[in-house]
C-alpha cells in the first residue's frame, strides 16, 4: 500500500514542480521588459554618441563606423572636465550640508521640549511645498549683494538646508530609544556629544538615503546654476549640455556625448554602491 501511494502522488509532485518553473519563468519575463525599457535609453545615448555626423539619425543598433569624434569635440569645445569637477564639488557639499543641518534641526525638534515644536514642524513641512520659483528672486538678490554670483559657493548655500532632510531625519530620530539618550545625559554627556557620538552613528540608513537623494538632486540641478552662472568654467555640467542646443539646431552627437559624460559618475556610484543604495532605501522606508 505504501509503494502504491507513492506512485499515485508522483505525478502531482512533478506537476507542482513544473508549475513552479513556469511561474518563475513568467515572473522573470515580466521583469525583463521594464528592465529593458529602463536600460535601452542609456544604451541608445551611448550608441548615438559614437555615431559620426552622417549616421546620427540612423536606426541601426550599432554604428557602422563608431568614432570618438563627438567626445573630442565636447572636451575641446567646452571645459567639460572642469564642469564635472564643479558639479561633483557642488553635489557633495550640498549633500553634506543638508545632512548636517537636517541632523541639527531634527535633534532639536525631537529632544528639546519647546511649546511651538508642533508649529515649527508644520511650517517646515509646508515650506517643502513652496516651489523654487517663489524663492528664486530673493535668493538671487541675496547672492548678488553677497558677491556670490558666478561662484560655486553661490550654488551651494541656497540648498544647504532642505525641508525634506529635516523631515526624513526627524521621523527616523523619533524612533531612536529615549533611554539611551537619557542614560548618556545622566553620565554627563551634553547634546553635542549625544548627537554626534550616539545618535548619528546609529542612523546610518536614513543618513545614507538622504545623502544619495541630495547628491543626485544637486547633480541634476539646472535652473539655479543657469540663473547664477556667467562663465562656463564656473558652471556645472547641466549647463554644458544646454550649450549644444541652439536655435539653429541641436548637435545630437556632441549632446549625447556630453550627456554620457554627465551620467557616468552617477552610473559608477550606483554600480559600486548598488547594494548599499538598495539597503539604505529599504531600511529607511523610502520607495
Amino acid at each position: 500500500m505504501t509503494i502504491e501511494a507513492s506512485h499515485d502522488h508522483q505525478p502531482l509532485v512533478s506537476l507542482n514542480g513544473n508549475t513552479g518553473k513556469v511561474r518563475r519563468v513568467a515572473v522573470h519575463a515580466v521583469m525583463i521588459l521594464p528592465s529593458f525599457l529602463s536600460i535601452f535609453p542609456i544604451y541608445w545615448m551611448i550608441v548615438t554618441s559614437l555615431r559620426p555626423e552622417n549616421e546620427i539619425f540612423s536606426t541601426a543598433v550599432w554604428p557602422a563606423n563608431p568614432t570618438l569624434e563627438n567626445y573630442v569635440f565636447v572636451l575641446t569645445r567646452i571645459p567639460m572636465l572642469q564642469m564635472l569637477f564643479n558639479t561633483t564639488v557642488v553635489a557633495a557639499a550640498t549633500a553634506a550640508l543638508q545632512v548636517v543641518t537636517g541632523l541639527f534641526a531634527a535633534y532639536a525638534l525631537v529632544r528639546w521640549r519647546m511649546r511651538l515644536s508642533g508649529v515649527i514642524h508644520g511650517l517646515i513641512a509646508l515650506s517643502w511645498l513652496v516651489p523654487f520659483q517663489v524663492t528664486m528672486i530673493p535668493n538671487y538678490v541675496l547672492a548678488s549683494r553677497l558677491g556670490l554670483l558666478d561662484t560655486l559657493t553661490g550654488l551651494i548655500l541656497p540648498n544647504a538646508s532642505h525641508a525634506f532632510a529635516v523631515l526624513l531625519l526627524y521621523h527616523a530620530m523619533r524612533s531612536f530609544p529615549t533611554e539611551i539618550v537619557e542614560a548618556a545625559r545622566i553620565d554627563g554627556a551634553r547634546s553635542w556629544k549625544i548627537l554626534w557620538q550616539i545618535v548619528a552613528p546609529n542612523m546610518g540608513a536614513p543618513i545614507a538615503s538622504l545623502s544619495i537623494i541630495a547628491f543626485i538632486s544637486a547633480w541634476n540641478e539646472y535652473f539655479w546654476p543657469l540663473l547664477l552662472s556667467r562663465k562656463p568654467e564656473n558652471s556645472v555640467v547641466q549647463i554644458g549640455l544646454q550649450m549644444f542646443m541652439t536655435q539653429e539646431g541641436n548637435l545630437w552627437g556632441p549632446l549625447m556625448a556630453a550627456a554620457a559624460l554627465a551620467s557616468l559618475p552617477i552610473l559608477i556610484i550606483y554600480l559600486v554602491l548598488q547594494r548599499h543604495v538598495i539597503e539604505s532605501f529599504m531600511k529607511s522606508g523610502i520607495r
